[in-house]
């Protein structure tokens, strides 16, 4: 298969994929290195596809993600997991995290957690990175896209009632 199918191969790959897909099982997936996949990506992203990468893999976002509202919190590292777990369990999804930097303006990581197994995936990962939050004091936001407004009010209630939501 030559590069230019390859990429071509990996992009129809993640369109059709409803989860993140790691840069190692698209490289055993084509038969080259992880460091082929990386460099196809960036290929990919230059070429204008909107190809994120997540903690868990790369994903395309699709266009109708449905409502996308966000909220502002604070809380230490304990906090993280009822954090999380409050949204994802109203029907929610984490898209990203957001800091406000001193030096670098905004800084945004991105996070596509909508269950409880992918929150324990990412906070599996905590163990030995710091989250972005760490640099504000706790003080970030979360970009969610929520099924209804329904959802997306009783996420900010979940917050609220956990204590970590920022408001007026």
């Amino acid at each position: 298969m030559r590069a230019e199918e390859r990429r071509q191969a990996i992009l129809e790959h993640l369109r059709q994929s409803s989860r993140p897909v790691s840069a190692g099982h698209l490289a055993e997936r084509f038969s080259v290195s992880r460091q082929v996949v990386v460099g196809d990506v960036a290929l990919l992203r230059a070429a204008g596809a909107d190809i994120s990468a997540t903690p868990r893999g790369y994903v395309i976002l699709k266009a109708n993600q449905g409502l996308l509202r966000q909220v502002a919190c604070r809380h230490d590292r304990a906090g993280m997991e009822a954090e999380l777990c409050a949204v994802v369990d109203q029907g929610c999804t984490v898209l990203d995290v957001i800091v406000d930097h001193p030096i670098y303006g905004q800084l945004t990581g991105p996070l596509q957690l909508s269950s409880r197994y992918d929150v324990g995936q990412f906070l599996a990962r905590c163990v030995e990175a710091r989250p972005l939050s760490d640099l504000t004091g706790g003080i970030h936001l979360h970009t969610l896209s929520c099924p209804d407004e329904a959802a997306f009010r009783r996420a900010r209630e979940e917050l609220r009632t956990l204590g970590v939501l920022l408001e007026d």
